[in-house]
């Protein structure tokens, strides 16, 4: 399952940065201060903002990691578009096809086809079934897209 991955990775980063929290930076900061003059270290500074930004990245991504662990494969739909799945559509407003898989934020990545569930197409097609049309709102306009073809994360998922 693609979120297990991603909660490998976000772990790694915490560890990588839970690391870097407890023993580099106290490091550095020990370092800067032994320099002398607080108010004119740069060194002391630097570090200082960084500890501010790593104390940051972890609450973020102690949030994410969270998220992630609520999502349950029970409550995505076997036969509507949810997370996983992978839907073809035909785009009446460009009048070609495209297939698009849904994603989560971390995964996305719009030039393979990989669209976020929380993008403005991603959330557009989010429930439709096949014959569904899905209205997308997008600054140049709107969008009307057509559901041809839909597989689930179900349907991909191999049989236990």
């Amino acid at each position: 399952m693609m979120t297990e991955q991603i909660k490998k990775k976000l772990q790694e980063e915490i560890n990588t940065l839970e690391h870097e929290l407890s023993y580099e930076l106290p490091r550095e900061l020990k370092k800067a201060v032994a320099l002398g003059d607080l108010s004119e270290n740069a060194e002391y500074h630097m570090a200082k903002q960084r500890q501010e930004f790593v104390k940051a990245r972890l609450r973020q991504l102690g949030r994410r990691l969270a998220d992630l662990s609520l999502i349950n494969m029970d409550n995505i739909p076997k036969d509507k578009v949810g997370l996983g799945s992978t839907v073809r559509i035909f785009d009446n407003t460009k009048n070609e096809e495209m297939e698009y898989k849904l994603v989560t934020s971390e995964e996305s990545d719009v030039t393979v086809g990989k669209i976020s569930t929380s993008s403005p197409i991603g959330h557009a097609l989010l429930n439709k079934k096949v014959g569904d049309t899905a209205i997308v709102v997008t600054p140049n306009g709107k969008r009307e897209m057509e559901v041809l073809k839909l597989t689930t994360i179900h349907d991909e998922a191999p049989a236990e």
